[in-house]
């Protein structure tokens, strides 16, 4: 009797167990207690994700699932936190869609994951990483650490940005930066274009390289940089009246490159493409 009672009880748990993971429509809370620096990664498929900071070291999740055929598991190791849709038997990109609302503390790093997005993080100083195929990506007012971006075909927006090390990557996505500076500052596209309206802060480096898209750089008529431009194929145009440097490895191409310093050259700009065009702006 001892035995048949004890295999009732783990039949029981098991099945008490099952339904805790079953997949449920709706909108579901997860809340963490983490230490400083925390690190949060949310990987959905389908849907937005949107980040912002918290009040204190809770970070709060509010995941809204549009059906039964995804499910949201989480988990927390120490102060690392990772939620993932899991798609079910049946889903697609309208049914399988999840919608996150994350608040963290403000020091805390996030990578956040969507096929089509959008993605959106704001307000933090800790690591931001954002990956996708199409999703809008924006990252706003943050201030230090790294700022990753990695898209297929997604627009990408940067908007007060500072004292960042900033790297984006896109195949067909435009890239738009206001007000971003950074000691480091590198956009890589193969058909988007790029559009930089800042001024190019102090000491930094900016390299802005599209193979077929354009490259327009809008800065202050006052701005401190080095610049060294140049497309293979296509046009470019400068504002700014340029001091020549001493040692130059080869004469800039007319119409092609242009090469020298504004201001007390504090930064290092490189701008680069194939077929694009080229446009330094003074504002």
């Amino acid at each position: 009797m001892r035995t048949k009672h004890g295999v009732g009880q783990v039949v029981v748990v098991v099945a008490v167990c099952l339904s805790a993971f079953a997949a449920d429509p709706g909108t579901k809370e997860f809340k963490f207690t983490v230490g400083p620096h925390a690190s949060v990664s949310i990987i959905n498929q389908y849907g937005p994700v949107s980040v912002k900071p918290s009040s204190d070291n809770q970070v709060i999740v509010t995941a809204t699932a549009h059906s039964d055929k995804v499910q949201v598991e989480n988990s927390q190791s120490g102060d690392r936190i990772v939620l993932k849709s899991r798609l079910l038997a049946g889903a697609t990109p309208a049914n399988g869609r999840v919608d996150y609302e994350v608040l963290v503390p403000a020091d805390a790093s996030v990578s956040l994951h969507s096929f089509d997005g959008p993605l959106h993080a704001e307000q933090v100083s800790g690591d931001v990483t954002l990956e996708g195929d199409t999703a809008t990506m924006d990252v706003r007012d943050v201030a230090g650490g790294h700022v990753h971006v990695n898209t297929l075909n997604g627009p990408v927006t940067l908007t007060n940005v500072s004292n960042g090390h900033i790297e984006i990557t896109s195949v067909g996505g435009d890239v738009t930066m206001n007000s971003v500076t950074g000691p480091f500052v590198e956009v890589t596209c193969a058909k988007g274009k790029i559009n930089y309206d800042g001024d190019f802060g102090y000491a930094g480096n900016y390299k802005l390289t599209s193979h077929t898209g354009d490259i327009v750089a809008t800065v202050p008529a006052d701005a401190s940089f080095d610049v060294n431009a140049r497309s293979v194929r296509g046009d470019v145009q400068n504002d700014f009246p340029l001091r020549a440097r001493q040692q130059i490895a080869a004469l800039p191409q007319r119409g092609r490159s242009f090469v020298g310093s504004a201001g007390r050259a504090a930064s290092s700009v490189i701008l680069r493409t194939f077929s694009g065009k080229i446009r330094l702006k003074a504002r």
